[in-house]
Protein backbone atom coordinates (compact mmCIF):
# COMPACT_ATOMS: atom_id res chain seq x y z
CA UNK A 1 0.00 0.00 0.00
CA UNK A 2 1.27 3.55 -0.75
CA UNK A 3 -0.06 6.92 -0.24
CA UNK A 4 0.77 10.41 -2.13
CA UNK A 5 0.49 13.24 0.31
CA UNK A 6 0.65 16.87 -0.12
CA UNK A 7 -0.21 16.85 -4.07
CA UNK A 8 -1.80 19.37 -6.25
CA UNK A 9 -4.33 16.43 -7.51
CA UNK A 10 -6.05 16.81 -10.89
CA UNK A 11 -8.68 14.54 -10.72
CA UNK A 12 -10.48 15.16 -14.22
CA UNK A 13 -13.65 14.27 -12.97
CA UNK A 14 -16.88 16.12 -11.03
CA UNK A 15 -14.29 16.72 -7.75
CA UNK A 16 -11.48 18.61 -10.49
CA UNK A 17 -8.64 20.03 -8.84
CA UNK A 18 -7.30 19.06 -5.17
CA UNK A 19 -4.57 20.78 -3.66
CA UNK A 20 -3.10 19.65 -0.82
CA UNK A 21 -4.26 16.17 -1.33
CA UNK A 22 -3.42 12.34 -0.48
CA UNK A 23 -4.42 9.46 -2.72
CA UNK A 24 -3.94 5.98 -1.37
CA UNK A 25 -3.17 3.27 -3.52
CA UNK A 26 -4.31 -0.22 -2.13
CA UNK A 27 -4.08 -3.40 -4.39
CA UNK A 28 -3.20 -1.82 -7.65
CA UNK A 29 -6.31 0.78 -7.52
CA UNK A 30 -7.34 3.85 -5.77
CA UNK A 31 -8.83 3.32 -2.76
CA UNK A 32 -9.42 6.76 -1.54
CA UNK A 33 -8.95 10.29 -2.80
CA UNK A 34 -9.01 13.89 -0.86
CA UNK A 35 -7.44 17.19 0.84
CA UNK A 36 -4.78 15.85 3.65
CA UNK A 37 -7.47 16.90 6.33
CA UNK A 38 -9.66 14.16 5.09
CA UNK A 39 -7.40 11.33 3.71
CA UNK A 40 -5.69 9.51 6.71
CA UNK A 41 -2.86 7.82 5.51
CA UNK A 42 -3.11 4.33 6.81
CA UNK A 43 -0.13 2.81 9.19
CA UNK A 44 1.16 0.40 6.44
CA UNK A 45 1.35 2.70 4.12
CA UNK A 46 4.64 3.96 2.34
CA UNK A 47 4.14 7.42 2.15
CA UNK A 48 5.14 9.44 -0.19
CA UNK A 49 5.37 13.07 -0.68
CA UNK A 50 4.41 15.20 -3.92
CA UNK A 51 6.28 18.82 -2.17
CA UNK A 52 3.17 20.12 -3.44
CA UNK A 53 3.67 18.89 -6.94
CA UNK A 54 0.95 18.34 -9.98
CA UNK A 55 -0.39 14.67 -9.88
CA UNK A 56 -2.56 13.70 -12.64
CA UNK A 57 -3.61 10.54 -13.97
CA UNK A 58 -1.47 8.39 -15.98
CA UNK A 59 -2.17 9.81 -19.62
CA UNK A 60 -3.08 7.97 -22.47
CA UNK A 61 -2.47 7.40 -25.66
CA UNK A 62 -5.56 6.01 -27.85
CA UNK A 63 -3.68 5.84 -31.33
CA UNK A 64 -0.25 4.02 -30.65
CA UNK A 65 1.86 1.44 -32.42
CA UNK A 66 3.83 1.06 -29.21
CA UNK A 67 4.75 -2.23 -28.40
CA UNK A 68 4.07 -2.77 -32.07
CA UNK A 69 6.29 -0.76 -34.33
CA UNK A 70 9.63 -1.93 -32.62
CA UNK A 71 11.18 1.03 -31.36
CA UNK A 72 14.86 0.76 -33.08
CA UNK A 73 14.05 -2.47 -34.96
CA UNK A 74 11.93 -2.04 -38.04
CA UNK A 75 12.66 -4.93 -39.52
CA UNK A 76 10.91 -6.97 -36.68
CA UNK A 77 7.94 -4.82 -36.66
CA UNK A 78 4.80 -6.82 -36.31
CA UNK A 79 2.75 -3.15 -37.43
CA UNK A 80 1.37 -5.05 -40.52
CA UNK A 81 0.18 -8.16 -42.36
CA UNK A 82 0.36 -7.09 -45.74
CA UNK A 83 -0.81 -10.67 -47.58
CA UNK A 84 -4.23 -8.99 -47.71
CA UNK A 85 -5.98 -5.23 -47.93
CA UNK A 86 -8.87 -7.01 -45.76
CA UNK A 87 -7.15 -9.16 -42.24
CA UNK A 88 -9.77 -8.73 -39.68
CA UNK A 89 -8.80 -11.84 -38.71
CA UNK A 90 -5.64 -10.51 -36.67
CA UNK A 91 -5.49 -9.40 -33.48
CA UNK A 92 -2.18 -6.66 -31.91
CA UNK A 93 -2.66 -8.85 -28.38
CA UNK A 94 -0.23 -11.85 -30.49
CA UNK A 95 1.98 -8.74 -31.90
CA UNK A 96 2.41 -6.84 -29.02
CA UNK A 97 6.12 -6.85 -27.08
CA UNK A 98 6.29 -5.87 -23.73
CA UNK A 99 10.27 -5.61 -24.17
CA UNK A 100 9.51 -2.90 -26.97
CA UNK A 101 11.71 0.40 -25.64
CA UNK A 102 8.96 2.83 -27.12
CA UNK A 103 7.10 1.71 -24.05
CA UNK A 104 9.75 2.25 -21.82
CA UNK A 105 10.07 5.73 -23.35
CA UNK A 106 5.84 5.56 -22.81
CA UNK A 107 5.94 5.21 -19.31
CA UNK A 108 8.65 7.47 -18.37
CA UNK A 109 6.89 10.36 -19.75
CA UNK A 110 3.90 9.81 -18.32
CA UNK A 111 1.84 7.52 -20.64
CA UNK A 112 0.99 4.62 -18.72
CA UNK A 113 -1.72 3.37 -21.55
CA UNK A 114 -2.01 3.03 -24.96
CA UNK A 115 -4.44 1.87 -27.51
CA UNK A 116 -1.83 -0.51 -29.82
CA UNK A 117 -2.24 -1.33 -33.29
CA UNK A 118 -1.89 -2.45 -36.64
CA UNK A 119 -0.86 0.70 -39.08
CA UNK A 120 -2.41 1.97 -42.12
CA UNK A 121 -1.37 -0.47 -45.02
CA UNK A 122 -4.82 -2.46 -44.94
CA UNK A 123 -8.36 -0.97 -45.74
CA UNK A 124 -8.86 -3.63 -42.53
CA UNK A 125 -6.40 -4.24 -40.29
CA UNK A 126 -7.57 -5.97 -37.31
CA UNK A 127 -8.57 -5.69 -33.68
CA UNK A 128 -6.40 -3.43 -31.58
CA UNK A 129 -6.17 -3.83 -27.69
CA UNK A 130 -5.50 -0.79 -25.11
CA UNK A 131 -2.10 -1.69 -23.38
CA UNK A 132 -0.54 -0.56 -19.96
CA UNK A 133 2.50 0.65 -20.76
CA UNK A 134 4.42 -1.09 -17.94
CA UNK A 135 4.61 -4.80 -17.46
CA UNK A 136 6.49 -8.10 -18.76
CA UNK A 137 3.54 -10.23 -20.31
CA UNK A 138 1.22 -8.73 -22.86
CA UNK A 139 -1.73 -10.66 -21.16
CA UNK A 140 -1.40 -9.00 -17.84
CA UNK A 141 -0.93 -5.59 -19.67
CA UNK A 142 -4.19 -6.05 -21.29
CA UNK A 143 -6.92 -3.70 -20.68
CA UNK A 144 -9.35 -4.50 -23.43
CA UNK A 145 -10.16 -5.08 -26.79
CA UNK A 146 -11.39 -1.52 -28.02
CA UNK A 147 -11.93 -1.91 -31.61
CA UNK A 148 -11.04 -2.79 -35.69
CA UNK A 149 -8.54 -0.89 -37.14
CA UNK A 150 -9.72 0.72 -40.66
CA UNK A 151 -7.65 3.06 -43.23
CA UNK A 152 -8.70 5.56 -46.10
CA UNK A 153 -6.40 6.96 -48.04
CA UNK A 154 -3.28 7.09 -49.27
CA UNK A 155 -1.53 4.23 -47.51
CA UNK A 156 -3.55 1.35 -48.45
CA UNK A 157 -3.41 2.63 -52.36
CA UNK A 158 0.10 2.42 -51.95
CA UNK A 159 0.39 -0.20 -50.15
CA UNK A 160 -1.68 -2.91 -52.49
CA UNK A 161 -2.28 -0.91 -55.69
CA UNK A 162 1.07 0.67 -56.22
CA UNK A 163 2.95 -2.04 -54.33
CA UNK A 164 1.19 -5.13 -54.89
CA UNK A 165 -0.80 -4.52 -57.93
CA UNK A 166 -4.41 -4.80 -56.47
CA UNK A 167 -7.22 -3.41 -55.09
CA UNK A 168 -7.62 -0.98 -53.56
CA UNK A 169 -5.42 1.59 -55.95
CA UNK A 170 -7.68 4.60 -55.48
CA UNK A 171 -9.87 5.99 -53.12
CA UNK A 172 -12.95 4.48 -54.30
CA UNK A 173 -11.56 1.12 -54.63
CA UNK A 174 -10.57 1.74 -50.94
CA UNK A 175 -14.18 2.34 -49.95
CA UNK A 176 -15.53 -0.36 -52.14
CA UNK A 177 -12.92 -2.39 -50.20
CA UNK A 178 -14.54 -1.75 -46.60
CA UNK A 179 -18.50 -2.10 -48.31
CA UNK A 180 -17.61 -5.36 -49.41
CA UNK A 181 -16.15 -7.25 -46.63
CA UNK A 182 -19.10 -5.43 -44.74
CA UNK A 183 -21.65 -7.09 -46.87
CA UNK A 184 -19.92 -10.28 -46.13
CA UNK A 185 -19.84 -10.02 -42.98
CA UNK A 186 -23.66 -9.00 -42.82
CA UNK A 187 -24.39 -12.16 -44.97
CA UNK A 188 -22.03 -13.99 -42.56
CA UNK A 189 -24.20 -13.04 -39.72
CA UNK A 190 -27.32 -14.16 -41.71
CA UNK A 191 -26.36 -17.38 -42.45
CA UNK A 192 -24.73 -18.05 -38.72
CA UNK A 193 -28.02 -16.80 -37.21
CA UNK A 194 -29.87 -19.34 -39.41
CA UNK A 195 -27.94 -22.44 -39.30
CA UNK A 196 -27.87 -22.06 -35.14
CA UNK A 197 -31.82 -21.86 -35.35
CA UNK A 198 -31.98 -24.55 -37.11
CA UNK A 199 -29.56 -26.85 -35.13
CA UNK A 200 -27.31 -26.86 -38.61
CA UNK A 201 -23.58 -27.13 -38.25
CA UNK A 202 -21.89 -23.92 -39.49
CA UNK A 203 -18.12 -23.41 -40.29
CA UNK A 204 -16.93 -20.40 -38.45
CA UNK A 205 -14.71 -17.52 -39.78
CA UNK A 206 -12.17 -16.09 -37.75
CA UNK A 207 -12.52 -12.76 -39.63
CA UNK A 208 -15.97 -12.77 -40.31
CA UNK A 209 -16.81 -13.15 -36.61
CA UNK A 210 -14.70 -10.10 -35.64
CA UNK A 211 -16.33 -8.11 -38.71
CA UNK A 212 -19.60 -9.51 -37.23
CA UNK A 213 -18.67 -7.74 -33.60
CA UNK A 214 -18.47 -4.32 -35.36
CA UNK A 215 -21.43 -4.59 -37.24
CA UNK A 216 -23.21 -5.73 -34.10
CA UNK A 217 -21.93 -2.82 -32.04
CA UNK A 218 -19.22 -5.35 -29.51
CA UNK A 219 -16.16 -3.59 -31.41
CA UNK A 220 -15.95 -0.01 -33.00
CA UNK A 221 -14.39 1.07 -35.93
CA UNK A 222 -11.52 2.87 -35.37
CA UNK A 223 -10.73 4.31 -38.98
CA UNK A 224 -7.76 6.57 -39.82
CA UNK A 225 -8.66 9.27 -41.91
CA UNK A 226 -6.89 12.44 -42.78
CA UNK A 227 -8.53 14.20 -45.93
CA UNK A 228 -12.08 15.82 -45.46
CA UNK A 229 -13.60 13.58 -48.64
CA UNK A 230 -11.93 10.62 -47.01
CA UNK A 231 -13.47 11.57 -43.51
CA UNK A 232 -17.20 12.26 -45.51
CA UNK A 233 -16.75 8.81 -46.81
CA UNK A 234 -16.64 7.19 -43.67
CA UNK A 235 -19.42 8.99 -42.38
CA UNK A 236 -21.52 7.68 -45.81
CA UNK A 237 -20.70 4.15 -44.96
CA UNK A 238 -21.55 4.10 -41.55
CA UNK A 239 -25.04 5.00 -42.35
CA UNK A 240 -24.66 2.59 -44.73
CA UNK A 241 -24.11 -0.38 -42.77
CA UNK A 242 -25.85 1.38 -39.10
CA UNK A 243 -22.35 1.67 -37.35
CA UNK A 244 -22.89 3.77 -34.72
CA UNK A 245 -19.40 3.41 -32.68
CA UNK A 246 -16.93 4.52 -34.28
CA UNK A 247 -13.77 7.27 -34.55
CA UNK A 248 -12.10 9.49 -36.74
CA UNK A 249 -8.44 8.79 -35.88
CA UNK A 250 -5.90 11.61 -37.00
CA UNK A 251 -8.11 13.77 -38.14
CA UNK A 252 -6.27 15.98 -40.13
CA UNK A 253 -8.77 17.88 -42.03
CA UNK A 254 -11.41 17.12 -39.13
CA UNK A 255 -11.58 20.31 -38.55
CA UNK A 256 -13.51 21.37 -41.94
CA UNK A 257 -16.56 18.76 -40.39
CA UNK A 258 -16.48 20.09 -37.02
CA UNK A 259 -20.61 20.28 -37.03
CA UNK A 260 -20.66 16.42 -39.29
CA UNK A 261 -18.72 15.26 -36.16
CA UNK A 262 -21.12 16.78 -33.55
CA UNK A 263 -24.30 15.87 -35.55
CA UNK A 264 -23.16 12.22 -35.58
CA UNK A 265 -21.62 12.23 -31.65
CA UNK A 266 -17.98 10.74 -33.48
CA UNK A 267 -15.02 11.58 -31.53
CA UNK A 268 -12.07 12.52 -33.16
CA UNK A 269 -8.38 11.09 -32.13
CA UNK A 270 -5.80 13.90 -33.21
CA UNK A 271 -2.30 14.19 -34.39
CA UNK A 272 0.36 13.21 -35.09
CA UNK A 273 0.62 17.24 -35.98
CA UNK A 274 4.36 17.52 -35.31
CA UNK A 275 5.05 16.96 -39.46
CA UNK A 276 5.73 18.30 -42.54
CA UNK A 277 3.07 17.73 -45.33
CA UNK A 278 4.93 14.55 -45.90
CA UNK A 279 1.63 13.63 -48.83
CA UNK A 280 -0.85 15.85 -50.30
CA UNK A 281 -3.44 14.31 -47.72
CA UNK A 282 -1.39 16.12 -44.83
CA UNK A 283 -1.12 19.48 -46.78
CA UNK A 284 -4.11 21.10 -43.85
CA UNK A 285 -2.21 19.79 -40.86
CA UNK A 286 -2.13 22.21 -37.88
CA UNK A 287 -2.46 22.30 -34.37
CA UNK A 288 -5.13 24.41 -34.31
CA UNK A 289 -7.44 21.24 -35.36
CA UNK A 290 -8.05 19.71 -31.63
CA UNK A 291 -8.88 23.30 -30.40
CA UNK A 292 -11.42 23.82 -33.33
CA UNK A 293 -13.27 20.84 -33.18
CA UNK A 294 -13.48 21.16 -29.17
CA UNK A 295 -15.07 24.76 -29.59
CA UNK A 296 -17.01 22.85 -31.96
CA UNK A 297 -18.53 19.97 -29.18
CA UNK A 298 -16.73 17.23 -30.49
CA UNK A 299 -14.74 14.61 -27.94
CA UNK A 300 -11.32 15.18 -28.51
CA UNK A 301 -8.47 13.21 -28.26
CA UNK A 302 -4.69 13.59 -29.20
CA UNK A 303 -2.30 11.38 -30.38
CA UNK A 304 1.66 10.61 -31.21
CA UNK A 305 1.29 7.83 -33.86
CA UNK A 306 4.13 6.59 -31.87
CA UNK A 307 6.61 5.86 -33.18
CA UNK A 308 5.57 8.27 -35.95
CA UNK A 309 6.23 10.65 -33.00
CA UNK A 310 7.95 9.38 -29.93
CA UNK A 311 5.65 8.21 -27.65
CA UNK A 312 7.25 10.04 -24.68
CA UNK A 313 6.11 13.61 -26.45
CA UNK A 314 2.51 13.22 -26.23
CA UNK A 315 2.75 15.92 -23.41
CA UNK A 316 4.24 18.28 -25.82
CA UNK A 317 1.55 18.08 -28.46
CA UNK A 318 -1.01 19.27 -25.81
CA UNK A 319 1.26 21.75 -25.02
CA UNK A 320 1.48 22.76 -28.84
CA UNK A 321 -2.13 22.30 -29.39
CA UNK A 322 -2.94 24.87 -26.12
CA UNK A 323 -0.56 27.39 -27.99
CA UNK A 324 -2.45 27.20 -31.12
CA UNK A 325 -5.91 27.73 -29.49
CA UNK A 326 -7.08 24.19 -27.46
CA UNK A 327 -8.32 25.79 -23.82
CA UNK A 328 -6.06 25.12 -21.13
CA UNK A 329 -8.70 24.09 -19.04
CA UNK A 330 -9.74 21.11 -20.86
CA UNK A 331 -5.72 20.17 -22.11
CA UNK A 332 -5.18 17.29 -19.73
CA UNK A 333 -8.68 15.90 -20.68
CA UNK A 334 -7.84 15.01 -24.00
CA UNK A 335 -5.17 12.99 -23.24
CA UNK A 336 -6.97 11.12 -19.95
CA UNK A 337 -10.26 11.18 -19.40
CA UNK A 338 -11.17 11.90 -23.58
CA UNK A 339 -9.04 8.58 -25.00
CA UNK A 340 -9.90 6.57 -22.14
CA UNK A 341 -13.80 7.37 -22.89
CA UNK A 342 -13.47 7.00 -26.58
CA UNK A 343 -12.02 3.54 -25.83
CA UNK A 344 -14.22 2.49 -23.56
CA UNK A 345 -11.70 2.19 -20.33
CA UNK A 346 -12.83 4.98 -18.34
CA UNK A 347 -13.77 2.54 -15.43
CA UNK A 348 -9.94 1.86 -15.34
CA UNK A 349 -8.10 5.07 -16.13
CA UNK A 350 -8.63 8.34 -17.03
CA UNK A 351 -9.34 9.60 -13.89
CA UNK A 352 -8.03 10.08 -10.26
CA UNK A 353 -10.97 8.66 -8.32
CA UNK A 354 -11.97 5.53 -5.97
CA UNK A 355 -11.77 2.41 -7.94
CA UNK A 356 -9.86 2.99 -11.13
CA UNK A 357 -6.58 1.98 -11.41
CA UNK A 358 -4.03 3.46 -9.18
CA UNK A 359 -2.06 4.82 -12.45
CA UNK A 360 -0.89 8.03 -11.50
CA UNK A 361 1.92 10.80 -12.51
CA UNK A 362 3.83 13.59 -10.18
CA UNK A 363 4.79 16.12 -12.43
CA UNK A 364 7.13 19.65 -11.55
CA UNK A 365 4.61 22.32 -13.66
CA UNK A 366 1.19 22.16 -15.46
CA UNK A 367 1.16 18.74 -17.95
CA UNK A 368 0.98 20.71 -21.08
CA UNK A 369 3.73 23.01 -19.86
CA UNK A 370 6.76 22.07 -22.52
CA UNK A 371 9.38 22.43 -19.32
CA UNK A 372 6.96 20.42 -17.41
CA UNK A 373 8.46 16.63 -16.74
CA UNK A 374 7.54 13.91 -15.54
CA UNK A 375 9.30 12.98 -12.31
CA UNK A 376 7.45 10.15 -10.74
CA UNK A 377 5.13 7.51 -12.59
CA UNK A 378 2.87 4.92 -10.61
CA UNK A 379 1.23 2.05 -12.45
CA UNK A 380 -1.10 -0.36 -10.84
CA UNK A 381 0.33 1.42 -7.30
CA UNK A 382 3.82 0.55 -8.54
CA UNK A 383 6.61 3.65 -8.87
CA UNK A 384 7.77 2.51 -11.98
CA UNK A 385 10.03 5.24 -12.33
CA UNK A 386 11.30 8.65 -10.10
CA UNK A 387 13.45 10.67 -11.78
CA UNK A 388 14.51 12.73 -8.54
CA UNK A 389 16.33 9.43 -6.88
CA UNK A 390 19.71 10.71 -6.15
CA UNK A 391 21.30 7.35 -5.53
CA UNK A 392 21.06 5.90 -8.75
CA UNK A 393 20.64 6.92 -12.47
CA UNK A 394 17.34 7.31 -12.83
CA UNK A 395 17.25 6.15 -16.51
CA UNK A 396 19.61 3.65 -16.11
CA UNK A 397 17.91 2.04 -12.54
CA UNK A 398 14.24 2.14 -14.92
CA UNK A 399 15.74 0.92 -18.09
CA UNK A 400 14.87 -3.07 -19.30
Amino acid sequence: MRAIVNGTVHTVSERGTIEGSTVVLDDGEISAVGTDEEIAVPEDAEAFDAGGRHVTPGLVDAHSHAGMAEWGEPEDGDVNEVSDPVTPHVNALDGFHPRDDELKHAFQGGVTTVSARMGSANVIGGIICSMKTYGDVADRMLVREDGMKAAFGENPKRFHGEEKDRQPSTRPGVAATLRQALMDAEDYIAERDYRREEGEPFERDLGMENLARVLEDDLPLRVHAHRADDIATVFRIADEFGIDDFSIEHATEGHVLAEEFVERDVPAVVGPTISSASKYELRNITFETPGILHDAGVKVAIQTDAPVLPQEHLDVCVGLAVREGLPKDVALRTVTRNPAEILGIEDRVGTVEEGTDADLVVWDGPMFELDSDAKQVFVEGERVYDADRDDVDAREEYAW
